[in-house]
């Protein structure tokens, strides 16, 4: 099981960060508004970062570190290479 941390923009242009061990199946759930609270009614949503993470434990970690970031902080990381 791999876990993932990533970044959506919503339609509003807010970003979300999150983490979770299948992707395509949570930016699915945000899709039809049962993910999170907060991209309720948020969508239409682009990915614009992932990371991959050896485990939960790593992945929350990281989540909270980005989400402790300022919205260009936070594109920033979605740019590097």
């Amino acid at each position: 099981m791999s876990w993932v941390v990533y970044i959506l923009e919503c339609a509003d242009k807010s970003l979300y960060t999150g983490i979770t061990n299948d992707l395509q199946n949570r930016i699915a759930t945000h899709e039809n508004g049962t993910g999170a609270r907060y991209t309720k009614g948020r969508g239409p949503f682009k990915l614009l970062y992932k990371e991959p993470c050896k485990n939960r434990s790593e992945a929350s970690k990281r989540e909270i570190t980005i989400k402790k970031l300022n919205r260009n902080q936070k594109l920033e990381i979605c740019c590097k290479p």
